[in-house]
């Protein structure tokens, strides 16, 4: 889905910004460098059914009081419950949608799946929290009494996708996260994430949030570190080149896939800036028991490893496949189910000291 811009008073769409009632729209150039380039990219079609024009029709409505305030969100109830928003997930489960409020007043989403101990678990670049649900994930852990679940970060899936760069401060996802544990009230959990998610989980965990475990999936400590390039890189070459690739090429692939995705690229590219690097230092302060997980083929695997050394408990699993592959195995559901199921007692849950 198209992510929204701003509405003027009497709740249209002020100029630029996608109109829900056509099919086709145009994004606002941001400002930042490599936006003018987007050209082809800013008319993206979109299919909007009627059940996501009302979707649409909600998150733009303004979340004030009477006397100005911002209001919370309803909680979220089981899935199934009429009293909250639901969204039709072909081939997966269809949990429910709820919607917190990040600590700026950004309106972001999340879905869960279970029962019991919670296990909050972030996605990669470019995707949302259906990533768990796509593969079986979440309903293999949730099975073995976990109360999964998945926010979509903030510019992607069915959350908040700001196009002004303010709404995108250094490090916003990881206050996201935070504010999404504060939200939820969770106190005795267990954390994790894929790809980007999982760097979102060393920032986390760096700036104190305190699960029992935390499982960091397809990262080595080039990434955590903010040098090793990978998907944020990739994807500012599609931005900035959308429409000129060849045929069938990597990028060309991308580009198909994330216009068919409605993927946001003014958001996406504020997002990528905000991402903050994590030096070894902060990594040796983390008290948290750490499992470190990639694909074999993986090119961020040579430095996984290194990413073990730097965390004081950390240890390393690997599972078949490459960067995207590996994140759909079900030996990466058995690897982070057997990681939260040891038996050995974990370190005391310090975190970190925050940065």
């Amino acid at each position: 889905m198209i992510g929204l811009a701003s509405s003027d008073a009497s709740g249209r769409f002020a100029p630029g910004t996608l109109d829900p009632r056509s099919r086709r729209g145009r994004l606002p150039d941001s400002g930042l460098p490599g936006h003018s380039r987007l050209g082809p990219w800013l008319h993206l079609p979109v299919d909007l059914t009627a059940e996501f024009e009302a979707e649409l029709h909600d998150i733009r409505r303004p979340i004030k009081t009477a006397a100005g305030q911002q209001e919370r969100p309803p909680p979220c109830r089981i899935a199934g419950s009429s009293s909250v928003t639901r969204v039709t997930l072909q081939n997966m489960p269809d949990p429910a949608v709820c919607f917190f409020l990040g600590r700026d007043g950004v309106r972001l989403a999340y879905r869960e799946v279970g029962r019991g101990r919670p296990l909050v678990l972030l996605h990669g670049v470019a995707g949302d929290g259906t990533l768990w649900l796509r593969y079986g994930h979440a309903e293999t852990i949730a099975a073995r009494g976990h109360r999964v679940i998945m926010p979509d970060f903030r510019g992607h899936g069915r959350s908040e996708k700001p196009h002004d760069a303010v709404r995108c401060p250094p490090d916003v996802l990881a206050d996201d996260g935070l504010a999404l544990l504060e939200h939820l009230g969770l106190d005795d959990y267990d954390l994790g994430g894929y790809s980007l998610g999982a760097r979102i989980v060393v920032r986390m965990l760096v700036r104190g949030a305190t699960p029992r475990r935390a499982v960091v999936a397809g990262q080595g400590l080039h990434q955590v570190l903010g040098v090793g390039g990978g998907a944020g890189s990739f994807l500012r070459r599609v931005f900035a080149g959308a429409g000129t690739f060849e045929p069938g090429s990597p990028e060309e692939q991308a580009e198909q896939s994330l216009r068919a995705n409605g993927a946001d690229p003014v958001a996406l590219l504020h997002v990528l800036d905000s991402l903050v690097a994590t030096p070894v230092e902060a990594l040796g302060r983390i008290r948290v028991p750490a499992l470190v997980v990639l694909g074999t083929d993986d090119e961020r695997a040579v430095s996984a490893d290194e990413l073990v050394a730097a965390l004081p408990h950390g240890t390393r699993a690997v599972v078949p496949g490459n960067h995207g592959t590996a994140a759909g195995t079900p030996e990466l559901t058995a690897a982070i189910l057997d990681f939260l199921a040891d038996p050995q007692p974990p370190v005391r849950r310090t975190g970190a000291v925050p940065e």
